[in-house]
């Protein structure tokens, strides 16, 4: 027996890569509904080789269905997801709303399996941070080793994470370079983002810190250990698709780098691409439709006693969103909503 999918926000980004997951790992699917606010009623999305139209997520009545992915803003999550949780279908929600929530488990299935039994609290789970998801996937297998002390983690994150105007923005941008006359303004980043970087992504905080920043440092400590110190600076990037992160950790214990990079190759949803030569090492725009995340560059620190630094990169529309939904799906139904 298959289960009842709702996919809310089915025509975004992200809700597109839900359905193309959905249909890859070939989730047991016995009914899928596709929402969308009535702005796009009626628009077609794909789902494996069937054509879905979209419902009215307004008047969707959750009551039956047994999961629902979110990927829709945290405003209309706020409104929709408690209607679902309370009609009985398990909400996973992809938005930031409820991942600070302590009865809300917050779950990477590679890192944290185990919380997902906690969905029964709200009947929600949520799904971390772009940014955080590929990070604790890597550094959870060197945490069970050596015990992390510390994190200090640059990221070059792409314009997809910040959805469908942030893409259009880098690309409008870019052609205007090369033609003038063409020229049109974005307001979607608060610089030029076509050969640029920005070190700014989402609000500033009290401290300086921006509240992306501040996603990393509280989302692994509530998933990996609370104990560990993270500190972050997150950087907008013109790649249209894929994070990347340099990451240096401080071990309480030595942690040789040949060592690391034998834990970290036997880890599950990681691919080590490790070569001390050109092109030794992956780029985002290798990483795009591909589940795992990569890791390369490990090499020990020398500046600290415990120390290793190494490059991290993933497709952020699927490991840090669509495919980690999706994981948690496929978790919940096999250790808690198990069918036949």
């Amino acid at each position: 027996m298959g289960y009842k999918i709702v996919i809310v926000g089915a025509t975004g980004n992200v809700g597109h890569e839900m359905l193309n997951i959905l249909a890859e790992r070939e989730f047991p699917v016995d009914e899928i509904a596709v929402l969308a606010s009535r702005k796009s009623l009626g628009t077609e999305v794909s789902f494996g080789d069937k054509t879905l139209k979209t419902k009215d997520l307004d008047t969707f009545d959750f009551t039956g269905w047994d999961m629902a992915l979110f990927a829709v803003g945290s405003e209309a999550t706020q409104k929709y997801a408690p209607i679902a949780a309370k009609a009985g279908c398990v909400v996973i929600d992809n938005s930031s709303l409820y991942r600070y929530d302590p009865d809300v488990p917050l779950i990477v299935p590679e890192v944290n399996p185990e919380a997902v039994h906690g969905y029964s609290k709200k009947n929600i789970i949520a799904n971390p941070n772009c940014s955080t998801a590929q990070m604790v996937v890597a550094l959870k297998p060197l945490h069970d080793r050596a015990k992390i002390k510390r994190v200090v983690v640059s990221t070059y994150q792409s314009v997809s994470g910040g959805g469908k105007a942030a893409i259009d923005a880098l690309w409008d941008e870019t052609k205007s370079i090369y033609n003038p006359t063409d020229n049109k303004t974005q307001d979607v980043f608060t610089k030029q983002i076509a050969f640029n970087v920005i070190p700014h992504i989402d609000a500033f905080m009290e401290d300086g810190t921006t509240k992306e920043e501040w996603k990393m440092v509280v989302e692994t400590k509530k998933i990996v250990d609370k104990n560990i110190k993270v500190t972050a600076t997150c950087v907008r990037v013109p790649v249209f698709v894929g994070h990347s992160e340099a990451i240096n950790i401080e071990f309480e214990e030595f942690l040789d780098e040949d060592e690391a990079r034998d834990i970290l190759r036997e880890a599950p949803g990681i691919m080590v691409i490790d070569k001390r030569e050109d092109g030794g090492y992956v780029t985002p725009i290798e990483c795009v439709g591909d589940y795992a995340t990569f890791i390369s560059r490990i090499r020990q620190d020398s500046t600290i006693d415990n120390g290793l630094n190494l490059w991290c990169v993933s497709d952020n529309l699927r490991k840090g969103a669509a495919l980690n939904a999706v994981q948690i799906a496929e978790l919940l139904g096999r250790e808690c909503l198990k069918k036949g």
